[in-house]
């Protein structure tokens, strides 16, 4: 790795995290930037516990939300258990989900059956909060190497001085909401009208925009017209 140029990204990335104008933007934002950033790395979420159920924050992909998924049911797995803090661990690097996982049986063959090869994460953390993990995947076994985990490392302090720099615990809590909003306006739409999940997207953004008002408020909206089903 060419660590000038990386040092380069990282101030880039910085300035971008400084850009976003919501919770939710900033964490995809991260998201996407460790699959840009770090070695390996196929696809990237951030997954939060909260009351001790698992919440996915960001993905990039659908090998992200089953995992997340699949984590918050079986209650174990790495992602889990790094925004729990379990053990203190703060980085976990697994070479071979297909080797046994002692920590979590049920967790690692079922990952393996999604086609995840090997993980990483990282906590988010500063001295006086925590705002979940982020976590890597490849199809690959082997894929993440200690140069990839110093990498992610760096971008996970980064991203998590810029998260509490500017935003509260509370704020992301309202972030899930607004997103989980969206999820649901998504879902009307697509059953309404036949369309698939980035068209629906595309049409609640069109509406945001035309009428300047935010996608929150949008979504929200469809959902109260939406009838009630019995």
């Amino acid at each position: 790795m060419d660590w000038r140029d990386f040092a380069e990204q990282m101030a880039d990335l910085a300035r971008r995290l400084l850009a976003q104008d919501s919770p939710a933007a900033t964490l995809d934002e991260i998201a996407s930037a460790a699959v840009e950033l770090i070695d390996g790395c196929e696809a990237a979420g951030i997954l939060a516990v909260r009351k001790g159920r698992a919440v996915s924050l960001a993905v990039t992909g659908q090998m992200v939300e089953e995992s997340d998924r699949l984590q918050g049911e079986l209650g174990e797995g790495p992602c889990f258990d790094a925004a729990r803090r379990v053990n203190g661990d703060r980085v976990f690097r697994i070479p071979d989900l297909g080797a046994p996982q002692p920590d979590w049986p049920r967790y690692a063959p079922a990952a393996r059956e999604l086609g995840i090869g090997s993980m990483m994460g990282f906590l988010l953390y500063t001295d006086d909060q925590d705002f979940g993990a982020l976590d890597c995947y490849s199809s690959r076994p082997g894929a993440f190497t200690q140069e990839s985990e110093t990498a992610g490392w760096l971008l996970a302090s980064h991203a998590a001085v810029a998260l509490a720099g500017a935003r509260t615990v509370d704020q992301l809590e309202h972030a899930l909401e607004t997103r989980h909003a969206i999820g649901e306006a998504m879902g009307i739409l697509r059953e309404r009208h036949r369309l698939s999940e980035e068209d629906a997207f595309a049409v609640l953004r069109r509406i945001s925009q035309h009428h300047n008002v935010k996608l929150r408020d949008v979504a929200q909206n469809i959902r109260q017209k939406a009838p009630h089903k019995p």
